[in-house]
């Protein structure tokens, strides 16, 4: 899946990578790398997944790196890159909060020499030297045939709780689910709106003013990360039919699989966060070492209609039948997933 990454002979492992900076000594890397995630609202995955797969990628190619987050703040974002190009990064890496702020971040750095990076989100009208990141119109085409499969050819009634209207991977999850979805005659589009942030609250009240215009007759959810989904299960607990209307997702976290396995939600995507990390270490590496990195293709930014050099990684569309493969793969840890009254789900679903 995605391109086979190596980081070994970058340099030696006797280098550290934490919020400190760290190490980095003996390193054939010489230079510093700063990584700012978006938040810990929008999705749980950039703690518990992304930030301990960039300590390890980094710490394995010896490269002295400091991650930090924006806690859903675009000020301390900005922020945080001001302290980090100050301090001496060589290469910044982020998660941008929308694309106006991060191509500001993104002007600052390369008026003083510091190479960037989009990380998991394309910077709309940035200046990022490349872009690393799942195909985000797959992920969006998986969640789209992952629906269609669970209604079958059966007429039926579709909600769509699309991500943040200010990510521009929203967008492209929105495009991809269309575009298999739409095709199909016997699907009716009754709802659709774009939640603020990524925010789970606010999408359990969305999903509940879209439920109540369609007068409740809603076949389908096309949720676009574990988050949303579980707010509309939320909901349709409420009104009796959690379980009998299919509900999609994205970033296999805990929740979201332990709903998979519950058959509340229907399917969620995959996107390995120690494979998207170790591809921007690469990246980061190449840069720091004044090399090109190995991409996999471009990636148009609609705003100007430029390319964008990318290394875009194959996402994996996960059902009841697969949840074991993200077990397997290192994503999530058995003893989470399977926990308590999940523990004979897992069981039955051959995890064990």
């Amino acid at each position: 899946m995605g391109v086979a990454l190596t980081l070994s002979a970058c340099g030696n492992d006797d280098g550290a990578s934490d919020d400190s900076g760290g190490g980095g000594g003996g390193s054939a890397a010489e230079g510093k790398v700063g990584v700012i995630l978006p938040d810990t609202e929008s999705s749980v995955r950039w703690e518990t997944a992304d930030r301990p797969a960039l300590e390890a990628a980094f710490e394995e190619a010896g490269v002295d790196a400091v991650i930090q987050n924006a806690e859903g703040d675009a000020g301390k974002m900005t922020q945080i890159a001001d302290t980090m190009i100050g301090d001496g990064v060589t290469v910044l890496a982020i998660v941008n909060l929308d694309s106006e702020s991060g191509a500001a971040i993104q002007e600052k750095a390369k008026t003083a020499g510091v190479a960037t990076i989009d990380y998991d989100r394309l910077t709309l009208g940035g200046s990022a030297e490349y872009y690393v990141s799942f195909d985000n119109t797959v992920v969006g085409e998986l969640q789209g045939q992952g629906l269609a499969d669970c209604l079958g050819d059966k007429a039926a009634n579709i909600v769509y709780l699309n991500g943040s209207p200010t990510d521009n991977n929203a967008t492209l999850f929105a495009e991809g689910a269309h575009s298999v979805l739409d095709e199909m005659t016997s699907f009716k589009v009754v709802g659709e709106q774009a939640v603020p942030d990524w925010d789970n609250e606010q999408a359990a009240t969305i999903f509940q003013q879209l439920y109540t215009a369609a007068d409740g007759k809603v076949d389908g959810v096309l949720a676009a990360n574990d988050g949303l989904g579980g707010a509309a299960i939320g909901i349709l607990e409420g009104n009796g039919l959690a379980g009998k209307v299919p509900v999609t997702g994205q970033d296999a976290t805990v929740e979201g699989l332990q709903n998979v396995l519950a058959g509340t939600q229907c399917m969620t995507v995959y996107k390995s966060a120690t494979q998207e990390a170790n591809a921007l270490a690469e990246t980061a590496i190449a840069l720091v070492n004044g090399e090109d990195a190995e991409t996999t293709g471009t990636t148009v930014d609609s705003s100007d209609d430029s390319e964008v050099p990318s290394i875009l990684l194959e996402p994996q569309s996960i059902t009841k039948d697969n949840v074991g493969d993200v077990i397997a793969d290192g994503g999530q840890k058995m003893e989470d997933v399977c926990s308590g009254e999940y523990a004979a789900m897992c069981t039955e679903a051959g995890i064990s």
